[in-house]
């Protein structure tokens, strides 16, 4: 390279991540939506046990 020119470096910002056209963003969103969706709701915690109906022949 002549020692005439200047070097001139160009500095981009930087863009998000994408993937065809799909941002992290978007696909971090649309994973925690399907998870949502997808998982069954939690059974309760069997710490917390309620009160046992009483039989009803035990009068």
């Amino acid at each position: 390279m002549p020692a005439d020119e200047p070097q001139t470096t160009e500095v981009q910002p930087p863009r998000p991540f994408t993937l065809a056209g799909v941002s992290m963003r978007e696909l971090l969103s649309s994973c925690a939506a399907a998870e949502a969706v997808s998982t069954p709701p939690r059974l309760p915690d069997p710490a917390i046990r309620r009160r046992p109906a009483e039989h009803p022949r035990a009068a």
